[in-house]
């Protein structure tokens, strides 16, 4: 009998000892878990907010660096031309400083505040042709009611297409129109600049605008060609 005792005495021991390695481990493996999934986290909103800070900010200070060399050129040859550039460059910082903002407090872009998507995209290629002296047009379909991260994923799609269209096509003229589809809503963005060749490696707004895209299940397609122009598409679910 007490042989009996001690044989499951040690048993009972022996299993108590691989529950508490069992525990220990799913400890070990739930803490594991915790730690990536918080860097996880962290990457993303790193990479949310390198976006945010690309098409807002960096490209406001780029929009007002361009104004004021090209009023410090006009400052003796045409005062108002160089005053009207001033103007504009004000008024794009005072946008800027908005955003940073709206940034800190509910990263909505502040242009979203002030109304609608299509009054916001209309400012856009307004402001865009006034800086760059292009001819724009800007052509919007009566829109469904769409949420507030869609509304961003394509404002700020229009914001990168049109800085990429200053930096890069050798445009004359630019079109921006939002439509809507059997799904969703389409932003196309269309020059008549030098186009590039197809397979090109994207930049970071590029890749930016496609990761948006995604993230509202969406898709992001360009179309181009040496000396054909562009046109940037993107289409996002209602």
């Amino acid at each position: 009998m007490g042989l009996l005792l001690g044989y499951i005495i040690t048993k009972l021991g022996e299993q108590n000892e691989r529950q508490a390695q069992l525990i220990a481990s799913l400890e070990a493996s739930r803490a594991e878990v915790a730690r990536l999934s918080h860097e996880a986290g962290t990457s993303a909103e790193r990479d949310r907010l390198a976006r945010e800070i690309h098409d807002t900010l960096a490209q406001g200070f780029t929009s007002i660096v361009a104004l004021t060399q090209a009023a410090e050129s006009e400052l003796d040859t045409d005062p108002p031309a160089a005053r009207r550039h001033l103007e504009l460059a004000t008024t794009t910082a005072r946008e800027n400083l908005a955003e940073a903002r709206a940034m800190v407090t509910a990263l909505t872009p502040s242009a979203l505040h002030a109304g609608s998507l299509t009054d916001a995209v209309r400012r856009q290629v307004e402001r865009f042709g006034e800086e760059t002296g292009m001819g724009t047009a800007c052509e919007i379909e009566p829109l469904p009611r769409l949420v507030t991260a869609v509304e961003v994923v394509l404002l700020r799609a229009t914001q990168e297409a049109l800085a990429n269209v200053r930096k890069h096509a050798d445009a004359t003229a630019v079109t921006v129109r939002l439509s809507t589809t059997d799904s969703g809503v389409r932003l196309a963005v269309t020059d008549d600049g030098a186009g590039f060749r197809q397979g090109a490696a994207e930049g970071f707004g590029l890749r930016g605008m496609r990761a948006r895209a995604e993230d509202a299940g969406g898709t992001l397609s360009i179309h181009t060609g040496r000396g054909e122009g562009t046109t940037v598409e993107l289409e996002v679910p209602a």
